[in-house]
């Protein structure tokens, strides 16, 4: 327990104004920490039905063993709480620096509790804890707000979105931005405006020299590497614009195309052309797919969007001047806000509003009326109070579910799954709602160097449950999800689709099926990837990757265990009916085939026909009820 973890949880209550700290439980070791641990926490310290809201609903804050060791990519931190947006188990994760300032505080996980009657903020650090006003800073902005507090603090804040509780609320430290699953409307819900760390405290590392090789020869791999050395630091995660684009995967109109000629007017490349600055990294990381670009509002050096900001915000409301998107997405990260259930609620509007199920005045490329409504929308005035509420309920309120595009009430990101059916049964599937980052199936199938033929089933599910195995299981460590990209070694991408090794690749992956349920179900014993060897010298620990990911499935089948218990049934574990119906493709005389897929995700996840994990599966997982 020594090495990588701080063995302490701080427990704060808001209503009795205290600060508690306990011991970390032996049980982290099954969950290794960040989500998977958080998921336990959340189970253990709520009763069925607690109010997203409410004071009971827990918000925790938590660090894997591989946060503060300034390894590669290990500054990110998750938060955990029930979703005010799904009523399912609410999770994000986020760049920034807050988890390093946990760790030098000394703390593993910090659960937030109960609920202040007038705005606080916390400030925590290795002698104590305190309890502070936080009045003068209620309505500041996300970057006014971390403005208030010294350059060796930590910080995690909300802006107006999270205190007038937004469904889609974010929380944001040093401009990363925990963004989906409206955890900083819980936040804002206990009048709570940040949280702020410091400290000397250092993680003990079992294997420091081993640690501190692979980490420089990590470093020089993720640098020399096609994808994660030059095509992310050049353009980005905005480089799938033109790529999703030319698959015909990208939202445009909320769904009702996949492409549009003018698409590259919103690109990474047209960004990098027109507006970029330089580069911006997270601590530690050498691959710098940030972009920093001139502000479209004051002018002066700020944050660029990602891939999901372009799509959502742009494409996907019928705007295509970049300028505009830019300014979309600082006002969003101000306000505190997530962009991609923004986009999808606002599209919904728009579509409403064409159709005649909501005349809201909205409607496709209206540029001046989006920049409008987003303040709306943080400040819950007029129309915006509705839309502060997401799709989901909208539609539920005025009509036009079938093209509500979310699953359990979250929006889906800018990837189309009627062009990528894994990506698909993985939307379907994901505890949190619609959700990419649990699991990216549509790198094999339409984003990444090789197109598993994106529009077949075969081993759609088997692969979907691999990815979501291992993506949780990074999200435990917690390192960043992208370090995934450079697990398809570099040649790759040399390979062109009229290639015999391309089509061999192709074929196999395609096939891949059963060795994929070989893989899952015989644990590979070796270490396959860098995690496990990673994670092992931190830790002391020996990590295979069957013991890797199996973590990763322990993790998934936790969440799944608190959204059966909140009453989630297999009825949920579906698409919009827009992705199920509507044919995106010539080959198709439909959506996504998922009636197909699911039944076979769920045998081979070990659960039941309604979609609810065995007795048999958590007792081999170890999971306590």
């Amino acid at each position: 327990m020594s090495y990588g973890y701080m063995g302490q949880v701080l427990y704060v209550d808001l209503t009795a104004k205290t600060c508690t700290s306990k011991p970390l439980d032996d049980e982290i070791q099954l969950y290794i920490g960040g989500k998977g641990y958080g998921a336990r926490l959340l189970y253990d310290l709520t009763e069925k039905g607690v109010d997203p809201l409410g004071p009971d609903n827990p918000l925790i804050f938590g660090t894997g063993p591989f946060n503060g060791t300034f390894g590669v990519q290990s500054t990110r931190f998750t938060v955990t709480t029930k979703s005010p947006l799904t009523g399912a188990i609410g999770n994000s994760t986020s760049g920034g620096d807050f988890a390093i300032g946990m760790k030098k505080a000394g703390y593993d996980f910090i659960v937030v509790q109960g609920k202040s009657e007038t705005p606080v903020y916390i400030d925590v650090t290795d002698e104590g804890c305190e309890i502070k006003s936080a009045e003068k800073m209620w309505g500041m902005n996300t970057s006014e707000t971390e403005a208030q507090f010294p350059r060796t603090k930590r910080k995690a804040v909300i802006g107006p979105a999270g205190e007038n509780m937004v469904r889609y609320a974010c929380i944001v430290s040093k401009g990363r931005v925990a963004g989906r699953t409206g955890v900083g409307a819980v936040m804002g819900s206990k009048k709570l405006k940040a949280v702020i760390c410091s400290g000397k405290q250092k993680v003990q590392i079992a294997n420091p020299e081993k640690f501190k090789e692979y980490n420089k020869w990590l470093t020089g791999y993720f640098k020399k590497h096609n994808i994660t050395g030059e095509l992310l630091p050049a353009f980005g995660t905005a480089n799938l614009l033109m790529s999703t684009s030319g698959r015909n995967i990208l939202p445009t109109y909320n769904f009702k195309q996949g492409s549009h000629p003018d698409a590259w007017k919103i690109s990474g490349e047209q960004m990098r052309k027109d507006s970029l600055i330089s580069n911006e990294g997270c601590i530690a990381c050498p691959i710098h797919c940030g972009r920093k670009i001139k502000s479209t509002i004051t002018g002066k050096p700020t944050k660029g969007p990602e891939y999901e900001t372009l799509g959502l915000m742009g494409s996907n409301l019928g705007i295509f001047d970049l300028p505009e998107v830019l300014k979309y997405n600082e006002k969003l990260d101000e306000l505190g806000m997530d962009s991609i259930s923004a986009g999808g609620t606002i599209a919904w509007a728009m579509e409403a509003n064409e159709k005649g199920v909501w005349n809201n005045n909205l409607s496709f490329g209206d540029m001046a009326a989006v920049d409008d409504i987003l303040d709306d929308i943080a400040h819950r005035r007029g129309i915006g109070d509705e839309l502060a509420e997401g799709s989901y309920r909208l539609s539920q309120k005025y009509g036009g579910t079938d093209f509500a595009i979310q699953v359990k009430g979250m929006e889906l990101p800018a990837y189309d799954p009627r062009g990528c059916y894994g990506q698909g049964v993985e939307y379907a599937t994901c505890t949190r709602g619609g959700c990419h980052i649990n699991g990216a199936t549509m790198f094999f199938e339409a984003t990444g160097p090789l197109s598993v033929d994106p529009l077949s089933i075969k081993a759609k599910p088997e692969l979907a449950i691999f990815q979501q195995n291992l993506m949780m299981a990074i999200n435990s460590m917690i390192m960043c999800v992208f370090s995934t990209y450079a697990v398809v070694p570099s040649f790759a991408a040399s390979m062109t689709p009229q290639g015999s090794l391309y089509k061999t690749v192709a074929w196999t992956v395609k096939n891949s099926a059963p060795i994929v349920r070989l893989l899952l179900k015989a644990k590979a014993p070796a270490s396959l990837l860098w995690y496990e060897k990673y994670l092992g010298y931190v830790t002391g620990e020996k990590y295979s990757l069957g013991r890797f990911t199996e973590t990763g499935e322990r993790n998934v089948n936790m969440e799944k265990l608190f959204n059966t218990r909140e009453g989630f049934t297999s009825a949920d574990d579906t698409l919009p009916p827009r992705m199920l119906n509507e044919p995106l493709f010539k080959e198709q005389t439909a959506g996504v085939p998922l009636a197909e897929m699911l039944p076979q995700y769920y045998k081979v996840r070990g659960w039941d026909s309604d979609g609810i994990p065995t007795e048999k599966t958590l007792d081999r997982l170890q999971i306590r009820r």
